[in-house]
Order: C-alpha cells, then sequence, then structure tokens
C-alpha cells in the first residue's frame, strides 16, 4: 500500500511539472549604466587550479577573483578552518581582490603553506566560492648514493638497467646517457621503457664499450641529476674485433644462441590498467629475444580507433588519446621473430571523474516569476549531487516559501525581492568532484532603451532589413513598433517582431523609407526610441572581368563597370590574390577597367574588382593566365643504338601554362655541314622519348625545341654525339633526262644525291643508254659527276636512259628507264600559203598550210608569227615601231588562228616560221593586211580650271590612238549635290575645238563632265572629272575686292614703283668699279677681254672677281646663277597676276621647263629690261 501511495505521488509531481509555466529568465544586458544600477550576487571569475604545484624559490600566489555589485568582500579556509590572514605577516591579499600573496623575503619555508585552500567571495545579496585549491611545493630530491657493481651478461641474452628516479614533484623526466655524455642511442633492440629503465632484446658485444647513465630532469627547478653509471662486461664465445662488426652480420661471424620471444615489461601473460576519460592511455610492450622481436597490437572483439592511436618506441609503446568509454576492452601486443612468438592480454578499464551534463547558470529573476536551476553530472562511478547555498548545505540554510528541491533541480515560484543568493551545486565521485556556483537574482527596473538615440539606418533596396531597439527592464518589458507615428503596432505581413526589440522587414521597399518608433512599457513605466530608415539602390557589377589566358609582355584588360546609388559615396578597388593592387607606373585603372601592360609570370592569379558603399559591396574575379613560350627540354639521353636509328629521351620543360602541342628534334653533322642544325622530325607533346630514324654515314648531335601555343622554346643543350655506321645508297639520283646540246650529241643530266643521302664515302654514279626500240647492248660509263654526254649522235632521235648510285659499301637501286633525246637541228620547210580572211578593227584570222613533222628535225614546239605595225591610216599620226611575235601550237591540217590587240585604222605586215626548242625555220610569204576604223582612246588630257565664281573653263586634247578620223567631241555634264545628280547636259564640238567655258548659275554650283572624242564608228573611251569648289567665304571676299577698279590700279601703281627701284638698284650695281672706253669701242675685243653692255671693260684678276650674275656672254645673253632673279620667276619670265602685281617676288625658284598651263599673262623679264635700257 505504501508503495502505491509512493508511486502515485511521483506521478502527481511529474504532471505538476509538466502544467508549471516557467518564466524566461531575464538575460542582463553588459551596459555599464545597466550594471551600475544592478545589484547582483558575487560570481567567481577567476582562480587558481584545483592542483597548485608551486616553486619554491618564488612567492606563492593563490589566485581568486570575483565581480558583483556591491563590491564582493573574500575570506579563504585552509584545510577546512577559517584563515585569518591579518595574523600571518607573510601573507597579504591584493585590493579589491581576493588573491593571496605569501613572501618568504623575511624568511619563513614554503612546505609550512601546503595544504587546501578554499576562497569565499560575499555581499549582501549572497556567497560565492571556489574550488578547493590542493597547494603543494615542487620538490627535487637528490639521488640516492650508491656503489654500482659491473653489470655481468651472456652475448645474446637480455639485459634490463633500471632507473629507479627519487619522487619528484612533478615526477621528473628520464633520459640515458653515457660518461661522454652523448645520448644512447635506442632503436628497435635498446629502448627506454615508460618506467624510465633501458632494456637490451639482446645485449651484443659492442654495448661493453660504453658505460650507461640515468638522468632525471626536474621541470620546476630545471636541474638534471645524474645516477651513477653502469658498466658492462659481455661474454663471448669467440674474442670480439671490433672491425668485424657491420649492420648484416651484427655478430662478426661468431656463433650466437638464438631464443625464441620473451616479455620483459610486462611480465607474465596478462595484466590491468585503469584510466581516467579523456586523459591518454599508454600501453607498452618490450620483448626479449635474437633475433630482436618486432611487436604488434590489437584489440580483440573489435578495431584500434585509427585516428586516436599512434604507435612509438619502435612499436612498442601504443598511445590512445581522449580516452572514452568505448576505448575500455582486451588489447594484446604480440611479439615474434623466426622462432616463435609470445602475446601479452592487457585489460583496460576506462573509469571517470564527474563530468558535466547540464551545469547550473546564473538566474535573474523579476519579482512574482518562476525559475529553476539544474545541475546534471555523470562520472563512473556516477557522481553525487550536494546543493549548497551561499556555501552551506542547503538542508541547514533558512526555508525559503519560494524554493523547491527535486532531485538535482531547485524549483523557484513567485519569487521574491530578497530572495536573491549564490547556489553551489557539488558533483563528486572517488575520481575527482566539480563545483559550480549559480546565483538567483530577484530584480526591478524601469524599461530602458540601451541603443543610441535617432538613428539612422540606411540599407539595399530588396534586402532583408533588421531595426535594432536593444531594451531592458524587469519585469521584462512589452515592446511594439510604430511607423511614422501612426497606426497601430508592427507585426505580422512584412514585419517580424522579436522578444530582443529587433523589428524585422522581410524585403525593404521604397515605400518602407520612414521614421521608425519602438516603445517598451512594463508595469514601471515606459521608454521610446527612435529609428529612421532610408532604402537605397544595390550597388553591383553590370560588366564583371573575365577569365583570360595572356602571352607574356601583351597587355590584359580587366572590365568592371559598376552600377550604384548616387545618394552614396563609392569606392572601386582591385585586388590580386586578395591583396591590395598598388597602381603605379605600370598598372593603370580607369573608371571601367584595369590594365595591366607587358604583362609577365609576376602578374598571375586572381583579380578581383569591388565596388564598396558604406551599405553594401559587390566584387567579381577572374583569373589571368600569363602563357609564355616553353622553356627547353632539359637531360637529352641517347639509348637503344641500332644501325639507323637510336632511341632519344629529354625531360620536357616548364610549359608555362600553354601545354606544349609538339617537339621539334633538330641535328647537326660535323661532316658536310657543321654548325648547321636541321629539322629532322616533329613529335607529339605528350611524347618524351622516341626513336629516331637515321641515315648512314652521319656524325649526328641532337637537340629538342618545345612547342606551345605561343611558340618555341630555346632549344636545348645537344646530347651526346652518335655515329650511323655506313652502307650502300637507298636513293634513285633525280631529274634524269636526257637533251641534245648540239645536233649531234646528247647531255646526261641529274640531281646529285645530297650530303645525307651519300651513306657512305667515294660515291659515283653508273649511267647506260641504248636507242630506243633497239634490243642492242646498255652503253655505260661511271662518273663522280652529274653529267654525261654522249657524241655523234644523229639529229633527234630517242634513246633509253637509266642510273644507279654506288659508294665504297654497295651499289643502290637502279631507276626507271627514261626516254631522252639527241640534239636538233634547224627546220627545213616553212609554212606556206599564209593569208588574212577576216579582219576588223582588232582582230584577224589567219589560215596557213603546216610543214612536215620530219622537216622540224626536233620536238616541234609552235608556229611562229611575226608582224608589225607599218603605218597609220590617219594623217601625220607619230607612232613607235614595234615587232611582236605570237605562238601556235597546231597539228591539225588546215591550221587557222586568231591575231588579236591590233591597232585599228592601221597597216600591219607579218610572216611566219615554224620552231622548234633550238632553232626557227624559214620565213613564210609576208602578208599585208590593213584593220578597220574603231572607236577612238580617251582624250590625251582633259583639265578644269575655275576662273572666278561665275564660270569654269575646261581645256583638253587629241587622243594619241584616235583609232580613225577624229570628226569631234562630246561633252557630258551634270550638277551634284551630294548624292544627288541633276539632270544631264550634252555638248559636241568639232575636232578642231579643245576648250570650252561654261557659266555657273551659282558660285556654289558643283559639276561632273564626261568628255570622250567620237569617229564614224561612235564615242570613245570616257575622260571623267568633277569642277573644283572653294574652301571658304573668306576667300571668295578676298577675290571679290580684288576685282575691284580702284583695287587693281593701287596694286599696278605699288608694282611700278617696286620695279623701277629695281632697276636703278641693279644698275649701280652692275657699273660699280668701271670706267668708259668708249674712245677705243672700235679696237677688236681679245677673247679673254669681258665687255659689259655699257660699254666699259673689267680689269681684274683671279682675286677681284665681278658679282655672279652681272657677268654677260658675248652675245649679250645673261648667264643664270643661284643669285638671279630669273630663278624667282616661272619659267625665267616673271609673270604678273590679275592684280597686276609681280608674282615673282613671292615664287619659290623653279625650272624652266615647268611653264606648261600657266594661264597669267606674260611680261618682261626685269633682267631683260634692265640690259635693255643699260
Amino acid at each position: 500500500m505504501m508503495m502505491q501511495g509512493r508511486q502515485l505521488a511521483l506521478a502527481l509531481m511529474l504532471l505538476h511539472l509538466l502544467l508549471w509555466h516557467e518564466s524566461v529568465t531575464i538575460e542582463v544586458p553588459q551596459d555599464p549604466k545597466i550594471l551600475a544600477d544592478l545589484r547582483q550576487p558575487p560570481t567567481i571569475t577567476k582562480q587558481s587550479v584545483k592542483d597548485y604545484i608551486v616553486d619554491p624559490r618564488d612567492n606563492i600566489i593563490i589566485e581568486c577573483e570575483a565581480k558583483g555589485n556591491p563590491v564582493p568582500t573574500f575570506s579563504w579556509r585552509r584545510n577546512g578552518k577559517f584563515f585569518n590572514i591579518g595574523k600571518d605577516p607573510r601573507v597579504t591579499m591584493r585590493k579589491r581582490s581576493g588573491t593571496l600573496e605569501i613572501g618568504f623575503r623575511n624568511g619563513g619555508r614554503p612546505e609550512d603553506y601546503e595544504g587546501e585552500y578554499q576562497c569565499f567571495a560575499g555581499n549582501d545579496h549572497g556567497l560565492a566560492m571556489s574550488n578547493k585549491i590542493l597547494l603543494r611545493v615542487s620538490k627535487a630530491p637528490l639521488w640516492p648514493k650508491e656503489v654500482l657493481e659491473p653489470v655481468v651478461v651472456t652475448e645474446g641474452s637480455s639485459l634490463v638497467l633500471p632507473c629507479n628516479p627519487p619522487p619528484g614533484l612533478p615526477p621528473p623526466f628520464t633520459f640515458w646517457m653515457n660518461s661522454m655524455m652523448s645520448p644512447i642511442p635506442q632503436d628497435k633492440r635498446v629502448s627506454k621503457g615508460l618506467n624510465g629503465d633501458l632494456y637490451f632484446s639482446n645485449v651484443m658485444a659492442q654495448d661493453a664499450q660504453n658505460d650507461f647513465s640515468c638522468s632525471a630532469r626536474f621541470l620546476f627547478t630545471h636541474t638534471i641529476q645524474q645516477k651513477n653509471p653502469f658498466t658492462l662486461k659481455v661474454f663471448t664465445n669467440d674474442p670480439y674485433n671490433d672491425t668485424s662488426y657491420n649492420d648484416s652480420d651484427p655478430y662478426g661471424g661468431r656463433k650466437v644462441v638464438e631464443s625464441t620471444p620473451t616479455f620483459l615489461s610486462p611480465l607474465g601473460s596478462e595484466s590491468a590498467k585503469m584510466v581516467l576519460r579523456d586523459e591518454q592511455l599508454l600501453l607498452e610492450c618490450i620483448a626479449a629475444g635474437l633475433p630482436t622481436p618486432t611487436t604488434k597490437w590489437f584489440k580483440k572483439g573489435g578495431d584500434l580507433p585509427g585516428r586516436k592511436v599512434k604507435f612509438e618506441n619502435y612499436n612498442k609503446t601504443m598511445k590512445i588519446i581522449n580516452v572514452s568509454e568505448e576505448d575500455s576492452g582486451e588489447y594484446v601486443c604480440m611479439a615474434n621473430n623466426h622462432l616463435g612468438s609470445i602475446r601479452h592480454s592487457i585489460f583496460v578499464q576506462v573509469k571517470a571523474a564527474p563530468y558535466w551534463l547540464d551545469k547550473p547558470t546564473n538566474l535573474v529573476l523579476a519579482p512574482e516569476e518562476n525559475g529553476r536551476l539544474v545541475c546534471r553530472a555523470n562520472g563512473n562511478p556516477k557522481p553525487s549531487i550536494q546543493w549548497l547555498v551561499n556555501g552551506l548545505p542547503i538542508d541547514s540554510s533558512l526555508p525559503d516559501p519560494s524554493r523547491q528541491m527535486m532531485g538535482d533541480t531547485i524549483i523557484f515560484r513567485s519569487v521574491q525581492m530578497g530572495s536573491s543568493a549564490v547556489y553551489q551545486c557539488n558533483a563528486s565521485n572517488q575520481h575527482g568532484y566539480l563545483l559550480a556556483n549559480a546565483f538567483v537574482s530577484v530584480i526591478d527596473m524601469r524599461p530602458r532603451m540601451l541603443g543610441p538615440k535617432n538613428q539612422l539606418i540606411k540599407v539595399i533596396e530588396n534586402n532583408r532589413t533588421f531595426l535594432d531597439c536593444p531594451f531592458f527592464g524587469s519585469p521584462f518589458p512589452e515592446l511594439r513598433w510604430f511607423k511614422n507615428g501612426q497606426g497601430s503596432g508592427l507585426d505580422g505581413g512584412q514585419y517580424r517582431v522579436y522578444m530582443n526589440g529587433t523589428l524585422e522587414i522581410k524585403r525593404a521597399r521604397a515605400e518602407d523609407e520612414g521614421t521608425y518608433t519602438c516603445v517598451a512599457s512594463s508595469i514601471l513605466g515606459m521608454a521610446e526610441n527612435q529609428v529612421r530608415l532610408e532604402v537605397k539602390e544595390p550597388s553591383r557589377i553590370v560588366r564583371a572581368p573575365e577569365h583570360q589566358s595572356a602571352i607574356r609582355g601583351s597587355t590584359a584588360r580587366f572590365d568592371c563597370k559598376v552600377k550604384f546609388d548616387s545618394s552614396l559615396p563609392v569606392t572601386v578597388a582591385w585586388t590580386k590574390d586578395d591583396k591590395p593592387i598598388y597602381l603605379g607606373w605600370r598598372l593603370r585603372k580607369d573608371e571601367e577597367s584595369l590594365t595591366i601592360p607587358n604583362i609577365n609570370e609576376g602578374d598571375e592569379g586572381i583579380y578581383t574588382c569591388t565596388v564598396k558603399t558604406e551599405i553594401d559591396q559587390d566584387s567579381a574575379s577572374a583569373r589571368l593566365t600569363v602563357l609564355d613560350r616553353p622553356d627547353p627540354p632539359m637531360d637529352l639521353e641517347l639509348s637503344d643504338p641500332a644501325a639507323r636509328s637510336v632511341r632519344l629521351t629529354w625531360i620536357p620543360g616548364n610549359d608555362h601554362r600553354s601545354p606544349v602541342t609538339e617537339f621539334l628534334v633538330q641535328f647537326e653533322e660535323d661532316r658536310w655541314e657543321p654548325g648547321r642544325w636541321q629539322d629532322l622530325a616533329t613529335y607529339p607533346g605528350d611524347l618524351n622519348s622516341v626513336i629516331l630514324q637515321l641515315t648512314p654515314f652521319v656524325n649526328y648531335q641532337f637537340r629538342v625545341i618545345s612547342i606551345n601555343a605561343v611558340g618555341h622554346s630555346e632549344p636545348s643543350h645537344p646530347s651526346p654525339k652518335y655515329q650511323t655506321s655506313s652502307a650502300a645508297p637507298d636513293v634513285i639520283p633525280r631529274g634524269l633526262r636526257g637533251w641534245g646540246s648540239e645536233k649531234d650529241n646528247m647531255e646526261i643530266t641529274w640531281e646529285p644525291l645530297l650530303d645525307l643521302e651519300k651513306n657512305g664515302p667515294n660515291l659515283h654514279y653508273c649511267v647506260w643508254w641504248r636507242r630506243k626500240d633497239s634490243d642492242g647492248e646498255w652503253n655505260n660509263v661511271t662518273i663522280i659527276g652529274i653529267k654525261h654526254v654522249v657524241r655523234n649522235t644523229e639529229t633527234y632521235v630517242p634513246y633509253e636512259i637509266k642510273i644507279q648510285a654506288r659508294n665504297e659499301l654497295g651499289a643502290g637501286p637502279e631507276s626507271n628507264v627514261v626516254i631522252g633525246y639527241s640534239g636538233e637541228d634547224k627546220p627545213t620547210s616553212a609554212p606556206t600559203e599564209l593569208r588574212v580572211s577576216k579582219v576588223d578593227s582588232s582582230k584577224a584570222n589567219i589560215q596557213w598550210k603546216p610543214v612536215d613533222q620530219v622537216s622540224v628535225r626536233g620536238e616541234f614546239k609552235e608556229y611562229r608569227l611575226y608582224y608589225w605595225r607599218e603605218s597609220s591610216h590617219v594623217p601625220a599620226l607619230v607612232f613607235r615601231k614595234e615587232n611582236k611575235t605570237k605562238g601556235f601550237y597546231t597539228t591539225v591540217a588546215e591550221p587557222s588562228a586568231i591575231l588579236s590587240d591590233l591597232v585599228p585604222f592601221s597597216r600591219y605586215k607579218m610572216f611566219m616560221v615554224a620552231a622548234n626548242n633550238r632553232y626557227e625555220g624559214p620565213p613564210s610569204n609576208t602578208v599585208e593586211f590593213s584593220t578597220k576604223e574603231g572607236v577612238p582612246d580617251a582624250p590625251s588630257f582633259f583639265r578644269i580650271k575655275r576662273r572666278g565664281f561665275d564660270s569654269i573653263h575646261l581645256e583638253w586634247d587629241k587622243p594619241l590612238e584616235p583609232n580613225g578620223l577624229l570628226i569631234g567631241y562630246q561633252l557630258k555634264y551634270q550638277t551634284v549635290n551630294g548624292s544627288r545628280q541633276g539632270r544631264p547636259r550634252l555638248e559636241t564640238f568639232l575636232p578642231n575645238v579643245t576648250e570650252f567655258t561654261l557659266r555657273l548659275p551659282d558660285r556654289s554650283t558643283r559639276y561632273n563632265f564626261y568628255l570622250s572624242a567620237l569617229t564614224q564608228v561612235g564615242a570613245g573611251e570616257i575622260f571623267a572629272e568633277e569642277s573644283p569648289f572653294f574652301a571658304n567665304e573668306a576667300y571668295i571676299d578676298q577675290v571679290d575686292i580684288a576685282t575691284q577698279g580702284w583695287f587693281i590700279g593701287l596694286m599696278c601703281a605699288i608694282a611700278l614703283i617696286i620695279l623701277i627701284l629695281l632697276i636703278v638698284c641693279f644698275i649701280k650695281r652692275s657699273r660699280g668699279g668701271k670706267y668708259p672706253v668708249r674712245d677705243k669701242k672700235d679696237l677688236p675685243l681679245d677673247a679673254v677681254d669681258h665687255k659689259d653692255p655699257d660699254g666699259s671693260f673689267d680689269y681684274h684678276d683671279e682675286d677681284n672677281k665681278p658679282l655672279q650674275g652681272s657677268q654677260t656672254s658675248l652675245e649679250g645673253n645673261v648667264k643664270e646663277s643661284d643669285d638671279s632673279l630669273v630663278d624667282y620667276g616661272e619659267g625665267g619670265d616673271g609673270q604678273f597676276n590679275e592684280d597686276g602685281s609681280f608674282i615673282g617676288q613671292y615664287t619659290v625658284k623653279k625650272d624652266k621647263d615647268e611653264t606648261e598651263g600657266n594661264e597669267s599673262s606674260e611680261a618682261t623679264s626685269p633682267v631683260n629690261a634692265i640690259y635693255s635700257l643699260a
């Protein structure tokens, strides 16, 4: 009955827990203003470790820090009793802290302060406590003095040298050394165990050469202590000689008894090991035996934990890290050599100190709220849970009606002000304990806004947006949002309000802009804050950079065109491989691209363009791959030599990211063309070992060139030389032919074999020939050259010819028979009855009687017609006679042909001969004929000049080839305005008219002109021209002024004055240094005397020459010089423009021949005028 009652009470309790509503604990923000006003129990923030080992040479510091409001005060217990700090002068406590400092400057022993310490921090709202800190002083005891006798052992037997270091705190690290302070080498045979002992699986004679000393290093004191050394004496069956030792026979040939494996550690067939959870498990098996055994590990009934297991000490130690309950079980180590094996089982049991499943945390509640503290821990064995409040067992504390214990949980209902306290949970078993502090703080506070006031938030359109409104209050306030101060609270649909006060706008749009107000309210009051929202267009890259592969030295360009909200400041930055790019003289950036000229391998990488504003960013990346010519192949090797082949192997060079498509193998030979590399063969880019087909009698050297899409690599270093043996020729000489250079011979010629085709020394040729269609014997000759002449042959008879190449090693293949011919002679017959049957203006049909083919006396080539233009029917037409030829190949009985490209209206003569390859026969009869009249050629020239704004002047001349009797000219013209043309007009002229003036209706009118000459047959070839036009109105105005009468008169007066001044100056210059001798004018003049036009003589010598340019000849003509004014006129005569100005003052020096087509009126040269006046 009592059992049923307990079960019913338990069921009711579970039902109560399910129906009980628990309030959400208040999270206190870490706002300095809130924390300053918030009253809270103390919390331990820092403490020393549970097992605290200190260095005796230093002061002892035991840490204990705590926070709370008011600031907590501290006290200590030592070994479970109150520790009165004030009574011990060596112990002090830091200000506003519970940390203890124990100093020994004035004496005292650190060992006197060993013990268990616990810190307590308390204020008006509770008491927190630290872990129990076990303080121990580090110890490094000396090694006990002992006398060690020499260790005597038989060669091949096992040995254990004990270390037994003095116990230290913490335990020392041990290692073995010899008397020379060198570490003892460890291997599969000799190794140190976990306990520090040195194990020999078998002893060798050379082990006696060392002494063995165990050393211990103490970590805290950083000191090393050394044990007295062990000396080994090893008995051997045969004398030991250290020179006979080697790795393959470590016993130097001596006979040593072998033994099966036995375990030195651990002993027996099985053992047990206990390890705590999360620690590391070390299992060791060291075996003796000869030969040295090998050790293997496995787990019975399962696999070794692969990721956590590690084998050390030559497989003698197995380490498992972070041990868990699954690692429990039986582990087996097996040692074996060729004599047998042995096993040892280690039963591993995993225990666990307490560890947290649910650690209690601080609980902040408002009055009348509910809450709970949970403390759950696990371990092996399962730990016991004890609750304390303010450092005292909860059972002995004052009762609290709002608190109820339920196993590992404390439930709080309708808490009140004053219920604050610090609760401790202690979970412990035989392997350790856990202690956690968790306070319950009951507070009340008006609602407060924690964020900045009137914050401006800028967001990207269509993005999910959060408007934060951090607040605090106790009881927890209710929060509502409003937009633009209107309407009801925002929640639902496009909006969502979170418990922490954040308002979510699922998709921000332009209409969502505005001022948002958050209001927090509770029974204690109300608080509000505002957030202004602006929605911006997103920043994005509309044309992103693209991956590129560029050749080294070229230019790469990455595009990056961006679009962004114009109201936001924006930056566009480039990075390479996530590092900033420094723009300088080489890299250039503009608004939409990055340009990298003259790229090299260092430019390869990933380029990223990032457009960034204050609220968003976008980026796009592209890879630049730099392509380059490949590096040359390396390490050329020759192998597999044969008579006509060898294998060539190489290592390809770096392809610089452009795969090698093929390899070019070249060779150089030193017999015929040393130093010249020639192409041998190409091979696919995936090969690096090929068999080269070679030619005999060549001393080869090879090199390889890599080829990719960029280009050719540099050639590799040459391979070793390779000499092929000699052989008979393989090739038939090419180009074999027979032909006659004279009428009674035949030259047999051929192309010589190439140097690489000779295949051996002493190359020569064997040539055979005989008359075709005869069964006679072959004539033959052996020569070194490339020609043989067969003499005394008949004229143009066929021969059969063949050839063969030979050298010292034998003969090559014979060629096929080739037909050749002896020499040709002059044909003996002429074509007959040459006649013309039909003639037009440019063609004539001719017929003739053929010759007998026998009379050709050679290979018939053609009938060769000689013809020439004898005269023209156009009176007084001058032309150059030219003999022309035309060949006709035909073998028909009634041959005929058409002679074309004749000049119309002309008289021709012609005759014909028969021709072979060398000679022409006698001529045929001469035939005379005339071509008919045709259309004329184009006029020889056609010029259009504009003499003013109201007329155009046209000039032309007759055609060079009228091709008949000219009857006149026709001129077609039409106006042109861009692409539109006016109505055509036609003018005709008599044959003696060669100019025409056209009046313009408008100064801007332009024309296209088409001029052609006429015969009775029709119009000839058209000469087309376009009328000129003026470029601007300024020039038009200038010309208009120049045509005014007053302006012309003024210019003429100025020109006349200038002319008179020039005449006077020139007369004075030409008369200088002379005197009149008119009285002697009748005397004859010597040929060497120089008489001037004024009748004076110029006495001078070579050092006193007259002015060049004033000297005249006896005929009275002026001798031109570089200074002559004649040189500045058109064609030697001074010219006047329409306004009367002297053009010679302004025109550039011209040649005398450039006078044709000058339209200006000519005047007397100023120089001639000067001499006429003189």
